[in-house]
């Protein structure tokens, strides 16, 4: 069978996706196909072989802990007292709500790492409040959009997790990787909301109304309570990790039960709250899962059938610079996540442009996280964003008056600062590379 047939793959799972079959078998079926075609029924054990490959992947460990970890807090309400408490300190300022949205985004993606969770239950919190003080409807979309598109690159992430894997790259130099281009997009959101609403009031006028306010002491009462206790739990999960203390992991499953601790100290711990935390877990963990046993099927074929090889040849055929070739792959991926969960897109195109970006000399650290700050702007960015599908079905609800034109002009500033971001990591590849180099000298 030739080698370009295996090309043919990709559009067959484009299409079948198109078609509404769900992502796991979408990539296990056509895995089975082209394999039975290209390697007869032997394709079959290799498939055996891939089942026990993830059930004994102990990196893969991490996935239901980390997952554990957010519902937990989501479930037992502490992310209503951390809203809170940082609402109180940035209420003053111009923008402000939207400034504590941005800053409750980045503390919950460090806590949860998935993907629509932090928009879900932050725009529940946040989006009434703005809609009470009229904030401008395009910059709260944008806000919560942004916001929650922030558990890509916030470390501990799920799509870390399954990447590390994948491009057969350190997870733990991928958090600390992910680490210094996170904090400069979070800033940056930061600083633009703080510059637009001083320049332009009406959007997001600080509140001076001190019928509400509460005196120092309670302030830094209330932070205590709400705030210090999950950053403490964030800052051993991944202080654990730059110190070379655990592994990725052991991480997890630290901060696991730190959720569990935290959830009885504020007197939220009961068998309902357990069972509730346990189920979601295991259907996100077993959704996850599947998918990357078909993603690794699927990539198992056509590797075998020699598609990278040919894919490979083909690229330097074209003479095509180095340069050229990760702006295609990056441009590649953008548009993939138009039209596909990150997860379809991590595990089709990955595999194929790791071993192309190794041979032409780039990092694979450095692409992974250049990968991981374009599926975010994906996830962000009209036509097809899932940002503003979370959004709309939240909104309906609670503010049917924001419509979609408000969504897709709210993002926009949001994704230019994004690319920015890749930008600055693609001129200066040491933001990306310089935590990793510094602390972290184990492979997990």
């Amino acid at each position: 069978m030739s080698e370009a047939f295996s090309l043919l793959m990709f559009p067959a799972i484009i299409g079948i996706l198109f078609l509404g079959f769900p992502i796991a078998f979408s990539l296990m079926g056509v895995a089975l196909v082209f394999g039975l075609i290209t390697f007869g029924p032997v394709v079959i054990f290799q498939f055996i072989e891939k089942v026990d490959e993830i059930a004994s992947n102990y990196i893969l460990a991490a996935v239901p802990l980390f997952v554990f970890m957010g519902t937990l807090l989501e479930q037992s309400g502490i992310a209503n007292r951390l809203f809170d408490a940082i609402h109180i300190w940035t209420k003053k300022l111009p923008g402000g709500l939207a400034i504590g949205t941005i800053i409750m985004c980045i503390i919950f993606a460090a806590s949860s790492g998935i993907i629509g969770a932090t928009e879900t239950v932050v725009g529940l919190l946040a989006l009434p409040i703005m809609m009470k003080h009229a904030y401008n409807k395009g910059l709260i979309s944008g806000t919560i959009c942004a916001g929650g598109s922030l558990g890509t690159i916030i470390p501990p992430s799920i799509v870390v997790v399954i990447l590390g894997p994948v491009a057969d790259v350190s997870v733990g130099d991928l958090f600390m990787g992910m680490l210094i281009p996170g904090l400069l997009m979070s800033t940056s959101y930061i600083a633009y909301i703080l510059i637009r609403c001083s320049l332009r009031p009406q959007d997001g006028s600080s509140l001076n109304d001190d019928s509400e306010d509460v005196d120092l002491n309670a302030k830094i009462k209330i932070t205590i309570k709400a705030l210090l206790p999950p950053l403490f739990l964030i800052f051993a999960v991944l202080g654990s990790i730059m110190a070379g203390i655990a592994a990725p992991t052991e991480a997890a499953g630290m901060g696991a039960m730190g959720a569990i601790i935290l959830s009885i100290l504020y007197k939220k711990f009961n068998y309902a709250l357990l069972k509730d935390s346990l189920l979601k877990t295991l259907r996100i963990t077993c959704m996850i899962l599947l998918i990357l046993l078909g993603g690794m099927m699927f990539s198992g074929v056509f590797i075998g059938a020699g598609g990278v090889e040919l894919t490979s040849n083909l690229i330097e055929n074209a003479n095509l610079s180095a340069w050229t070739t990760l702006f295609i792959f990056l441009l590649i991926s953008f548009i993939a996540g138009f039209v596909l969960e990150w997860i379809s897109v991590l595990l089709i195109f990955i595999p194929v442009f790791i071993p192309i970006i190794k041979s032409l000399g780039f990092d694979p650290v450095w692409f992974c996280i250049l990968f991981l700050i374009v599926i975010q702007t994906s996830y962000l960015t009209p036509p097809m964003a899932p940002a503003i599908f979370y959004l709309r079905g939240i909104s309906r609800e609670i503010a049917p008056s924001i419509s979609i034109k408000d969504m897709f002009r709210g993002v926009v500033p949001f994704i230019i600062l994004q690319l920015l971001t890749l930008a600055l990591v693609i001129v200066f590849p040491k933001i990306a590379l310089w935590l990793p180099e510094i602390l972290l000298t184990n492979n997990f």
